[in-house]
């Protein structure tokens, strides 16, 4: 596999590898693009925390969005330093936190192994997968059709996937659904941890806006969402009903299957604006 630099045509996260296309009896050799997915270790004051397999792209971004949603800093200011670092096994990201931070990571420590599509493995308590959430108070509102557009339009940032078919995307959107800011990954927590990352550098405020993820909706993107102060989520596919559940405790309004012009509001439908 040969990892390629980003082009017009050809975005980073992406490799060429040799294949075979097979059409009725016919068969050709091609190159194909594929997304790149690597092991990324996070180290917190040189302790070993996860292991994620991730797209290597936006890392600094993913790593203060993971660390802020799985609440190992409050706030960004908390990570004092990245440093990403490319070794035989894939790259690691020392991460430097204060030192409250770190007597925290001490006390929950625990060896999570990440896997796309997964974003619990590892955790060893239902308390830690079940952590309470605050209220969301954020005044956010907004119209269906903005739900719809934020996931129509989201598709012409995906520049990854429109190449390689394999990534997801987390979006964040203004209150009309025109998206801001797209980031991509292979695993779809890990796309939501990047554009959490992206929105804090950018210094996003959380109520002006939403965010729309091309997955369904399980509990861990919920959290995500509300840890991130944002108030309102549009997922392409179906939530779980501890989604839901989740979504209504912390005031979110939660759509699915939003798509064309139809979708399903399972929580927080007092949001909603009248079309």
């Amino acid at each position: 596999m040969k990892p390629v630099d980003a082009s017009p045509t050809m975005p980073s996260g992406a490799a060429v590898v040799a294949a075979v296309s097979l059409r009725g009896a016919t068969s050709q050799p091609i190159d194909e693009c594929v997304a790149n997915e690597v092991p990324v270790a996070l180290e917190y004051n040189g302790i070993s925390h996860a292991v994620m397999l991730a797209t290597p792209c936006d890392l600094e971004e993913f790593a203060l969005g993971f660390s802020l949603s799985e609440g190992l800093i409050d706030h960004a200011d908390e990570l004092l330093e990245c440093e990403i670092e490319a070794c035989p096994e894939g790259l690691v990201a020392h991460l430097r936190v204060t030192a409250r931070c770190e007597s925290r990571l001490k006390e929950r420590r625990r060896n999570m192994t990440g896997r796309t599509g997964c974003g619990l493995c590892g955790t060893d308590s239902l308390d830690a997968v079940l952590r309470p959430l605050p209220a969301s108070s954020a005044p956010t509102r907004v119209r269906f059709a903005a739900l719809r557009r934020a996931v129509h339009e989201m598709a012409a940032h995906q520049a990854l996937q429109q190449v390689t078919g394999a990534t997801h995307a987390a979006a964040w959107c203004a209150l009309d659904g025109t998206p801001r800011v797209v980031r991509e990954d292979v695993g779809r927590h890990n796309a939501l941890d990047k554009l959490i990352g992206a929105m804090q550098r950018g210094g996003s405020d959380a109520a002006d806006g939403l965010i729309a993820v091309t997955s369904r909706a399980s509990v861990e993107i919920v959290q995500k969402t509300a840890i991130a102060g944002v108030a309102v989520l549009a997922a392409v596919s179906a939530p779980t009903d501890l989604a839901v559940r989740t979504a209504k405790q912390a005031g979110l309004l939660l759509a699915g299957f939003v798509r064309g012009d139809r979708g399903t509001v399972y929580a927080g439908a007092h949001r909603l604006i009248d079309d």
